[in-house]
């Protein structure tokens, strides 16, 4: 850890509020649209908001909470060279969005704030898990087990690139990745068991 733990507490907290921060809703308001809470799935995060109030809505609830993530890591990894402080701020930043300070703790299912995250820590691990991604969309039409997939890809890249001593790739991030894709599958039960019960809505379908 840091000499001055106290400039690492202020590294948490600040990616955790900065992770809590509702993009979905400062969204719609800025925008006009329906408070994604009560709409559709429930869920503040991006594919709810563009089902609810469109894809320019959705647009920006999607770099919002891909730059909740982004932001607090990218500013500690040029603070501090220590994976386990990085790891922390991320994991912390990524709890933010999925129980939110701001909203009673009730947040989304994290999948934006991660490919931020990981955006910074590991360019071309999200690379793969974007392909991942589209390719499990494209097969199944399902936003939810796509991204599943990518979350559950992500230790997986990350393990075979710390093979390789110049990826640079910290045990860290790899156990980091382990808990983020264990928490999206989680946040996507309700998901899962729609996908068994088939009521699950399918890109590209309309609902009758």
């Amino acid at each position: 850890m840091p000499e001055n733990s106290t400039i690492t507490l202020i590294y948490f907290i600040g990616a955790y509020l900065i992770g809590s921060i509702p993009s979905g809703i400062i969204a719609v308001k800025i925008l006009g649209g329906k408070d994604p809470r009560k709409a559709g799935s429930g869920n503040i995060g991006a594919t709810n908001v563009v089902r609810t109030s469109g894809k320019k809505a959705g647009i920006i609830t999607l770099i919002g909470d891909a730059l909740k993530g982004a932001l607090p890591v990218y500013v500690v990894m040029t603070l501090t060279p220590e994976a386990m402080v990085v790891s922390i701020t991320a994991i912390l930043a990524f709890l933010g969005h999925l129980f939110p300070i701001y909203l009673r703790f009730k947040g989304g299912k994290g999948v934006a704030t991660a490919l931020g995250i990981m955006l910074v820590i590991s360019p071309v691990a999200i690379a793969i898990s974007v392909v991942v991604f589209i390719l499990i969309v494209f097969i199944t039409r399902y936003v939810s087990i796509g991204s599943i997939s990518a979350a559950l890809s992500m230790p997986i890249t990350l393990s075979i690139m710390k093979k390789d001593s110049m990826a640079g790739i910290s045990e860290y991030y790899i156990l980091l990745t382990i808990a983020i894709a264990i928490l999206i599958v989680l946040k996507h039960h309700a998901n899962i068991l729609r996908i068994l019960r088939g009521t699950e809505h399918k890109v590209g379908k309309k609902k009758d």
